[in-house]
Parts: C-alpha cells; sequence; structure tokens
C-alpha cells in the first residue's frame, strides 16, 4: 500500500516544495534540515505497513492474529501433553501395580502415571508439554523409590503431545469456519468437535452410514496416524457418550459411532545416480523425510497416492541426480485410498 513512499520519493517531494532560487543541493542546509525527516517518515510509512497487515486475517501473525478472529470464538490450540502406555515388572517378569502419580525419566523428559489401564499397564503423561514428548519406546527409569519395581518400558504412543498451533493451521481454521460454516449439528460441527480433543490431528464425517440418524467420525491423530483406542474413546465420550441421549456435543437423536482411519502402508523402491560426493544412507534418510512431509499432507485430501508425485520427490531430494524402476508396493500404478484409510510409509528402499 505505501511502496511508493520511499526514502528517495518522499525527500524529492519536500525538496519540490522549496521555492526556486534556494540552494536545495546535497549538502545544503535546507537538504541537511529535510533528509532526517524524510527518513523518519519513510520509517512511519514502514510501520504503517506492517500495522495495516497485523488487522487482516490473512496477513496478521502471533497475538494479533488470534485477536482478529476472537469474534469467532476460535483460539490457537495450546500445547498439549504426550500420552504413552507402559507396563511395569517384577524382577520375575511378572506384571507390578504401581502408585499413581508415581515419576519416571526417559531421556531428558519425565512422565508420571495418570491411569491404570491394565495389571501393570499404565497410562503415563509427559510433564512438558510438546510434540517433544512422542516417545514411542525405550526403557523408564524411576524417580522415587517404587518397591518391587525390576523395569519398566514404553509400549506405545496412547495420544500425541502437541506443540501449540502455528499461525497458519489458525489461520486455516479460521477461513474453513467462515467457508464451511459449523452449525446446528451438521457434518462440520461433527469435526470441529472431534477436532476440540487434545491428539486429534484430522477427522472425516460420514452421516447416515447406517441407517437414519447415525453419523460416523473417523480421525487420526496429530501425526496423521492411525488413532489410539484411548483417543478413540476420548472422542467417543466428548461427541456422544450415550448413544442418541445427546449427553454429549452431538444433538438428541444422533447415534455417533467414532472410529481410527486405517493404515495403508505404502513401500517404495527404486534405483537412483547420486551426485558426486554423496552418501546413499544421508539420501534414504533426506528422501523418507520429503516422503513423511507429503503423506501429513495428503492424509484425508488424497484419494491416492501419485507415484508422479512420489518421483518428483526423489528427483527433488539433496543428492539425486536422476532416478529409474521406481516403484509403489512393488508395481509401477497409483495406490488407491479409500474414505477412511490413511496413507503410511513403510519400507524405503533406494539402490544404485
Amino acid at each position: 500500500m505505501y511502496e511508493d513512499q520511499t526514502y528517495e520519493a518522499l525527500l524529492e517531494r519536500m525538496l519540490d516544495r522549496v521555492p526556486e532560487g534556494l540552494d536545495k543541493r546535497e549538502g545544503s542546509i535546507i537538504y541537511d534540515a529535510l533528509a532526517p525527516a524524510a527518513a523518519e517518515m519513510a520509517q512511519m510509512y514502514l510501520e504503517l505497513e506492517v500495522s495495516n497487515n497485523l488487522f487482516f486475517p490473512d496477513t496478521a501473525d502471533g497475538e494479533y492474529l488470534e485477536r482478529t478472529i476472537a469474534w469467532t470464538g476460535l483460539k490457537r490450540h495450546p500445547a498439549g501433553k504426550a500420552q504413552l502406555g507402559a507396563r511395569f515388572y517384577t524382577s520375575g517378569e511378572q506384571p507390578l501395580d504401581i502408585p499413581l502419580g508415581s515419576r519416571f525419566s526417559l531421556g531428558l523428559l519425565h512422565y508420571s502415571a495418570a491411569e491404570k489401564l491394565a495389571p501393570g499397564t499404565y497410562r503415563l503423561e509427559s510433564e512438558a508439554a510438546g510434540a517433544e514428548g512422542n516417545q514411542y519406546s525405550g526403557a523408564l527409569l524411576p524417580i522415587d523409590y517404587i518397591p518391587g519395581l525390576a523395569r519398566g518400558e514404553i509400549t506405545g504412543l496412547l495420544v500425541p503431545g502437541t506443540d501449540a498451533e502455528p499461525d497458519e493451521a489458525l489461520r486455516q481454521r479460521y477461513f474453513d469456519s467462515a467457508r464451511r460454516p459449523a452449525t446446528s449439528g451438521n457434518k462440520y460441527h461433527y469435526m470441529e468437535w472431534a477436532q476440540q480433543i487434545q491428539g486429534v490431528g484430522g477427522a472425516r464425517v460420514f452421516p447416515l452410514w447406517a441407517g437414519p440418524k447415525t453419523v460416523k467420525v473417523v480421525i487420526v491423530n496429530a501425526e496423521h496416524q492411525p488413532a489410539s483406542p484411548l483417543l478413540v474413546s476420548q472422542v467417543q465420550q466428548f461427541i456422544d457418550p450415550a448413544p442418541g441421549l445427546g449427553e454429549g456435543q452431538a444433538p438428541v437423536g444422533a447415534v455417533v459411532t467414532v472410529a481410527s482411519a486405517t493404515g495403508k502402508v505404502v513401500d517404495v523402491s527404486a534405483k537412483v545416480t547420486l551426485a558426486a560426493g554423496y552418501a546413499l544412507q544421508p539420501v534414504i534418510q533426506a528422501f523418507t523425510a520429503l516422503l513423511e512431509k507429503y503423506r501429513k499432507e495428503k492424509a484425508f485430501a488424497a484419494t491416492y497416492i501419485s507415484q508422479s508425485v512420489i518421483g518428483a520427490l526423489l528427483l527433488n531430494t539433496e543428492g539425486v541426480v536422476d532416478y529409474s524402476g521406481l516403484k509403489l508396493n512393488g508395481g509401477t500404478a497409483n495406490i488407491p485410498l479409500l474414505e477412511t484409510e490413511v496413507p503410511l510409509f513403510g519400507n524405503v528402499v533406494l539402490e544404485v
């Protein structure tokens, strides 16, 4: 908006207002008096441009984005704590029950026992919020003495921890709510309800899936992978804990079934030509990272995994000059995805 209000343009306009016949050359008294003012005004226009951008949802960021969309009731999702499954054993390899609240360390992070799921099996919650708590395996070290405890181990990630919602995700939620209003128990309302639960990364809604007044909500976790039974249960309890009775978010009469998406494993193999100075293993790691980013983008957004896109990702991998013989699950065709499936990349095999 103010791109033309540069220091040079401002100074020239100011000098044009000085009567002819007076010395306006660089170094003159008039020039030296006007130049600092022009510089300050140019800086003012720059700051005014930034300030204007802070009052519109498509350009605002940080606190200003939150304040700009506050009228809608949307709020930034705070960082969430990871929840892990764990088992504990005696020296005789028998399941051991531990006191709730017992604290354990795993690497540099601490976890506490939040709920007993079965004999010797517990749900642990990270003491620190954020995705850093998403450790899938490892031995647990007790912080306090627990009688009879010989060892403890992580069995899986139940609910992924999440970092605070980034600006772009919050902005997209705002645009989605404006373009697809969630109201009166429509399908977008169910999507919104599901994603209010910490750890849910996406939802797809199937109205009338098993007859009148039935609704199926299929979810993925924050990593866009199939959700754990615990996360499914939490969403079910929030939306419709007593089917049809309206005791959750769903209206009276709606019978809601919450389920996890299923994973479609896709193995990738190809022969590559490497650029000089590159080793195969780092290239495989870089390619795998690109596949993971692509997988998250396509969860619940694509009906197939495109072989041509995978080939483009391979060519965009640093160190790859060319490739041949690209195969997905042993074939050369695209991999179709059902509406309830999300892609999971399995073995990534590159040969030279």
